[in-house]
């Protein structure tokens, strides 16, 4: 390496010097530029499989949602079907001979509905019809009938109980009691 000339060296430091310029130059003006789009496009794939990702579970939660809603749905028309509807008065008629059947208990009146509000919520799309019905039974029977029905109608509130002996002599029918009862029903609505 002695043997070269000074000047041959500095050829070769030039030449050197330019070869790594160029290679700079190239770096910054070509290679870096590639290397930030490389970066920029891994990045957009990694933000579009995580769009598909979360639409993929959106897809599956709509279907999820859409068998939540047909059963809840479904559960809606079976309930609403147990509500009043329709001519209330003949609907309370007809469900209280129906019941009544099987219970030694005399309903010979019954009211004709009073609309009222539910008054539980605003906005509750259902409204209420008041019925004031008027028996006689004794006081077991009565007890039975009371609990059987409130179990077996649960969009109707008993409210406002009322009991009384009837007067006279004492006998056996003396034992039974006159009863008034307060009948609150939900009213189906009725949809177009």
């Amino acid at each position: 390496m002695n043997s070269m000339s000074k000047d041959k060296k500095q050829k070769i430091m030039m030449v050197g010097g330019i070869t790594v310029g160029v290679m700079v130059v190239l770096w910054f003006v070509l290679i870096s530029p590639l290397w930030t789009k490389l970066a920029d496009l891994r990045k957009q794939a990694e933000n579009a499989r995580a769009q598909v990702e979360k639409g993929s579970r959106s897809a599956s939660m709509a279907q999820q949602s859409s068998n939540e809603l047909a059963a809840a749905s479904s559960q809606l028309s079976t309930r609403e079907s147990l509500m009043a509807a329709g001519d209330l008065y003949a609907w309370m008629i007809q469900a209280m001979n129906r019941f009544k059947a099987s219970y030694a208990v005399d309903i010979p009146q019954i009211s004709r509905e009073t609309p009222c509000d539910v008054g539980m919520f605003p906005k509750f799309p259902y409204k209420a019809a008041s019925f004031v019905v008027r028996g006689a039974g004794f006081y077991h029977d009565f007890g039975k009938f009371l609990s059987d029905f409130e179990n077996n109608f649960p969009y109707i509130r008993v409210q406002n109980l009322e009991l009384s002996t009837q007067g006279g002599p004492r006998n056996e029918d003396n034992e039974q009691l006159q009863f008034s009862i307060e009948l609150v029903t939900l009213v189906k609505p009725v949809t177009p």
